[in-house]
């Protein structure tokens, strides 16, 4: 039998949301008398909790996330130069020292190049038609009509751009990708803001039905092929090279041996279908986006990318190219005291930093992904997660 609900099983409705501290304290009280828990870390918040406003609704505290350092990891790259440490929070034991392992291994090579590719967020509403023929019109109308959608955006936003539509065309259904640039912030929000003005345009100066500001195309926290081919934030790349010494020394295995782990495990994801190619870029993501303020949702995206070994006569020439990539240096989550503080760690904290963070991100996944090939080639993975991982508190 269902258990009886009624108004005293609801949330307090305080003024404004209760962003203050006492109003904080009284919502964590009447959580912890419905629930007979004792919120005695949760309530321990270093900074002001009005702080959270426009992060978080009904707000009891603080989750906290131990968080590390691994590093340094070498970069030449377009935006992010010279030698960095990396903030990563996780509860994950041996996650931060494999990242390390294989950073370190880079910077003892040389370094790593890395490059931002491209610099676009995307949207795809989609568009409902009476027949096949109106939708038809509307697939070669919409572009010669861009500058007006364009103009239409662009009075919503001083930071993000409309960039560049195309239409996909479905029976009497039109999928409309929307390109945005969105400066140093995610974005998501600043898009679908824009966006919606565009489609109200397009709703005023086209015969349309009817239209959903959201289609699913654009894989918003979703894996898809999509995010391989179109891409989704930065499409950024990392490469070096390994020589023989420094995998010989770092990683215990030869370039021949990582080589073949990383062939084997590609028929792997093969065989199960899997969208890209990467040993763990998941554990590396989740682990700087909680450090420093990221969407964490947006892991599922930013994960589908390709990682890639080639063998040369000097060694294993070793990249990582993800091509959905959202990070954000302003906005969010980013100027909580904590994540600023991480952000701070890398400058990258503030305007004109987000493509230098995607690099560093990139560079450290490379570090994880080589890492985590040369345990498997060694067989240390498991030895490595017994003495690294262990949670046995006497």
């Amino acid at each position: 039998m269902a258990a009886e609900f009624g108004p005293s099983d609801l949330l307090p409705r305080l003024k404004d949301q209760g962003y203050d501290a006492e109003r904080v304290g009284r919502r964590r009280s009447w959580v912890e008398r419905k629930t007979g828990a004792a919120f005695e870390h949760i309530g321990r918040m270093s900074f002001d909790s009005e702080l959270t406003r426009g992060n978080i609704e009904n707000p009891i505290g603080v989750a906290q996330v131990p968080m590390g350092v691994a590093g340094p990891v070498l970069i030449h790259g377009q935006h992010a130069q010279g030698m960095f440490y990396v903030p990563m929070a996780t509860t994950e034991g041996a996650l931060i020292r494999s990242y390390e392992r294989g950073m370190v291994a880079l910077t003892k090579a040389g370094g790593v190049q890395t490059a931002v590719l491209a610099d676009e967020n995307q949207i795809a509403p989609t568009f409902f038609f009476n027949d096949v023929s109106s939708a038809s019109r509307f697939s070669e109308w919409a572009p010669a009509n861009f500058g007006h959608m364009q103009e239409a955006a662009s009075h919503t936003t001083s930071h993000g751009k409309l960039t560049a539509i195309k239409c996909y065309q479905v029976g009497r259904q039109v999928l409309v990708n929307f390109g945005f640039f969105t400066g140093d912030a995610q974005g998501m929000n600043m898009i679908v803001k824009a966006a919606d003005a565009a489609c109200k345009w397009i709703e005023k100066n086209f015969p349309i039905s009817s239209y959903f500001i959201f289609s699913g195309m654009c894989s918003e926290k979703r894996p898809s092929g999509f995010l391989l081919t179109r891409g989704k934030g930065k499409r950024v790349t990392a490469g070096a090279l390994l020589p023989h010494d420094v995998l010989k020394m770092y990683l215990h295995c030869t370039a021949e041996q990582l080589f073949r782990v990383w062939h084997s495990t590609l028929i792997g994801h093969l065989h199960a279908n899997a969208i890209g190619y990467n040993a763990h870029y998941a554990n590396g993501l989740t682990a700087i986006f909680i450090a420093t303020g990221q969407d964490v949702a947006n892991v599922v995206n930013a994960s589908c990318g390709i990682t890639y070994f080639e063998l040369q006569p000097e060694g294993l020439f070793v990249s990582v190219t993800l091509p959905a990539l959202t990070v954000a240096t302003v906005g969010g989550g980013t100027a909580l005291p904590t994540q600023r503080e991480a952000l701070q760690m890398m400058d990258c904290f503030g305007n004109g930093k987000a493509k230098k963070l995607a690099e560093i991100v990139a560079a450290a996944l490379l570090g994880g992904d080589i890492s985590m090939g040369a345990a498997i080639t060694t067989g240390e993975f498991v030895a490595a997660h017994e003495h690294y991982g262990r949670n046995r508190p006497k």
